[in-house]
């Protein structure tokens, strides 16, 4: 084979790698930008709405459970054996709720989780969204991670998690609640 051809193999197998490499980064800046910009038909499309929901309701229904365990008052109630009970519905609907792109818009630019306790009034974005601090990175091939942090809650990170769809695609498919504050029960801003 000529040596011609084996470069253009080389750099056509580079700008692949780098390709899908970088769709993840591509993916993250639409993202923002659409939140930023209010795009909700961007948005639809760079979201995965029932995962990134499923994902939401999974991670505070955990919470939920574990704070009622933590409650010396649930043990000794009736009430309490209801909340274990009716809790995770509870959480499910208020996610089916809150999760659309406003939300999602809110979320990227304040760095907060919506507040199940607070269903009727999401996370108002701030004017000044440009403090929010992003990072991003791999978390495995098929994971990519998004960053939000608020220098006002340093510690407390909401990782916004992209999926692979495809071999060029991505999507919002998911979310890790910061560790030390917690939206059910009013935690949040």
């Amino acid at each position: 084979m000529k040596s011609w051809v084996k470069g253009l193999l080389a750099l056509a197998l580079v700008a692949v790698a780098a390709a899908y490499l970088a769709m993840p980064v591509l993916t993250v800046r639409a993202l923002v930008r659409a939140a930023e910009t209010g795009d909700e038909a961007a948005l639809e499309r760079l979201v995965d709405f029932p995962a990134f929901r499923e994902s939401l309701k999974e991670q505070l229904t955990a919470r939920l459970m574990t704070e009622m365990r933590e409650d010396p008052r649930a043990d000794d109630s009736v009430l309490g054996g209801l909340g274990m009970l009716f809790g995770p519905m509870l959480v499910d609907g208020a996610v089916d709720a809150l999760v659309n792109p406003q939300a999602i818009a809110a979320m990227v630019e304040t760095a907060e989780a919506p507040d199940p306790a607070d269903p009727a009034t999401p996370a108002e974005p701030r004017g000044d969204d440009g403090d929010i601090r992003k990072s991003y990175g791999y978390r495995d091939l098929n994971t990519f991670v998004l960053g939000l942090t608020d220098p006002d809650r340093p510690d407390e990170p909401l990782k916004l998690l992209l999926k692979r769809y495809g071999l060029f695609g991505w999507k919002l498919a998911g979310v890790e609640l910061p560790e030390k504050s917690s939206p059910v029960g009013g935690g949040g801003a």
